[in-house]
């Protein structure tokens, strides 16, 4: 009862609550963010994409965490979310400051997540890291892809944006040399499938 509890509390601070990182966020003090309203909008359309990325990332360590019987490992798991959580309240700053909000679909996007998150750690723990593996792998590289989209401009942005990059992949480190296994060719398209479907309607809605 105290996990599930546990669970829900971290659902609804997910979606309901201002996240406050443990970190500073990541800034280029030497240089000022100066942008049109163009560029403005093409940063908030791809921060709201990250963002949405990071309320995922919630929902999946911590359906992770529940669906494990190892200590160890949830306790690993829960670590991961704290981290995330830093790149959740990053991003919600940042959708302020360009003046735009987060996706209206973050509950679905929430939802969905968990589900394969605890499907996942229902099968096996090996499978679950694997799941970690390359969801972070696929996550790093759109990231790259938005470094190179974001205005040059926005120094702000791609500070984040790369900071972010960089603890996906150690994440996907740490789950390998936990013992994560590769999942199947069929199953990673299908999440490849998946994201670019999030990610395209999250850039709108």
């Amino acid at each position: 009862m105290d996990r599930l509890l546990s669970t829900a509390d971290a659902a609804l601070r997910t979606l309901f609550v201002r996240p406050h990182a443990s970190r500073a966020c990541p800034t280029v003090p030497a240089e000022d963010t100066a942008l049109s309203a163009q560029d403005k909008r093409l940063s908030g359309a791809l921060m709201r994409v990250n963002h949405v990325g990071e309320v995922c990332a919630q929902a999946l360590y911590t359906a992770q965490a529940l669906a494990t019987r190892d200590a160890g490992l949830s306790a690993h798991f829960r670590q991961a979310s704290q981290e995330e959580t830093d790149h959740l309240a990053w991003t919600a700053e940042r959708l302020e400051e360009l003046g735009t909000r987060p996706s209206l679909l973050n509950p679905l996007w929430y939802a969905g997540a968990f589900a394969l998150g605890l499907v996942a750690g229902r099968i096996s723990d090996r499978l679950s890291l694997g799941f970690v593996v390359e969801t972070e792998q696929q996550v790093a590289e759109h990231l790259d892809s938005h470094l190179a989209r974001l205005p040059a401009a926005d120094h702000a942005s791609r500070a984040i944006v790369a900071q972010m990059r960089d603890d996906e992949l150690r994440h996907a480190h740490e789950a390998a040399d936990a013992g994560g296994i590769p999942l199947p060719l069929p199953v990673r398209g299908l999440m490849r499938m998946a994201a670019k479907v999030m990610t395209t309607t999250a850039h709108y809605i």
